[in-house]
């Protein structure tokens, strides 16, 4: 999909990580190859009843998460999606339809399955279309959680075209500014554009302060979390991931500019779809009608040129990164830079497994009757 994946090596020894991503790993945790990663999502999701077509492009779009060093956002996700299933919020068997298709714009229902089948689905359809029109937008309903929002962009830029996407979310975390009850998702925004160097343009952001995937990754590694990250109900700063977890009011990104983009999510991915308003959303248990929304530009449309409008692009950002840096052991990089250079490292040495996830992951693949493909060598102590 969007990183090839080499041939198996089932566990490679501890590895030093480059400086970058997001990813909240041991910077010494043990390394799976990706190749082992993604079979174990494919046992997982196919245990739990998923099609093989829809086990593959959900495996591709959480390990591809992975290999970016968007850790809160690859196989992490899978006891959250576990759950989601034990309680009625999802379906591994959805069936996912286009409600209506006028062109350059169409309506997806996702049927409460996981978003990347629907989001991929609206990817390609947008990139087709995008194609005739110069410009495609396609919204998707009664979703789920759908992964990291930049996998989606980025498969658009490689394709040549500028993509944005934006998502809901199942329930809220981000606290409106100034008040003491979360309202609004982390609703995340992605947006790329192609180079002609072969990696785009990437910016995959919440509009939280930190996602709720990394209060789960502080939680795992037993840490404490940034202040500015989270809130308690009396508006002070809390510090322990375990009840941020159980009652999460997250900050919003840059306060009221935060909050106004997450609801600038809210309408792109709810509103417009019909999903599920966030900040009223049912009570837990029932389906979670996520809403996502995907938006692909051929900028040859525009420009009269896509290499031209490419060649253009990495003058900027090379630009960017000639700037003086404060330290100069640390160089000025542009969105992206930080993920292609987890990526590289990971598809060499492997993708780091930390015990607790090991051992989250054995047990609910104990429980749905599937393989546990990471006990080998120590890779799951």
């Amino acid at each position: 999909m969007v990183a090839s994946i080499p041939s198996d090596r089932p566990v490679i020894r501890s590895q030093q990580e480059p400086a970058g991503g997001n990813g909240m790993q041991s910077e010494t945790a043990e390394r799976v190859a990706s190749a082992t990663w993604r079979r174990q999502a494919l046992a997982i999701l196919s245990a739990w009843g998923m099609s093989d077509a829809h086990a593959a492009v959900t495996a591709d779009v959480l390990v591809a998460a992975d290999l970016m060093g968007i850790d809160s956002h690859g196989l992490t996700l899978l006891p959250l999606y576990d759950q989601q299933l034990g309680n009625g919020g999802a379906t591994a068997t959805p069936n996912i339809e286009v409600v209506h298709d006028m062109g350059a714009v169409a309506l997806i229902d996702g049927d409460a399955g996981f978003g990347q089948v629907p989001g991929m689905m609206a990817v390609d359809m947008a990139a087709e279309r995008a194609g005739r029109f110069g410009i495609s937008a396609i919204s998707i309903r009664n979703s789920n959680h759908y992964g990291a929002a930049g996998v989606y962009v980025r498969r658009l830029a490689e394709q040549g075209l500028v993509g944005i996407s934006t998502s809901s979310v199942w329930r809220a975390g981000i606290v409106p500014t100034g008040g003491l009850a979360p309202k609004l998702g982390t609703n995340p925004i992605a947006f790329a554009a192609p180079s002609a160097r072969g990696q785009p343009f990437l910016l995959d952001m919440a509009t939280s302060t930190a996602a709720i995937g990394k209060l789960k990754l502080a939680q795992r590694a037993e840490t404490e979390l940034p202040e500015g990250w989270a809130l308690t109900r009396q508006g002070t700063p809390q510090r322990d991931p375990n009840l941020a977890l159980l009652d999460p009011l997250l900050a919003p990104l840059g306060g009221h500019k935060g909050y106004g983009l997450a609801t600038m999510v809210e309408v792109l991915s709810s509103v417009l779809s019909g999903a599920a308003l966030t900040p009223l959303r049912g009570k837990p248990g029932q389906k979670h009608d996520v809403g996502h929304f995907i938006l692909a530009l051929d900028p040859a449309m525009i420009r009269g040129s896509r290499a031209a409008f490419e060649a253009d692009l990495d003058r900027m950002v090379d630009g960017l990164r000639a700037t003086d840096p404060i330290d100069p052991a640390h160089p000025v990089m542009v969105a992206g830079d930080p993920e292609y250079a987890r990526e590289a490292d990971r598809l060499a040495h492997g993708i780091p497994l930390s015990s607790k996830l090991a051992a989250q992951l054995r047990e609910i693949a104990e429980r749905a009757g599937a393989a546990f493909l990471f006990e080998r060598e120590g890779a799951s102590t």
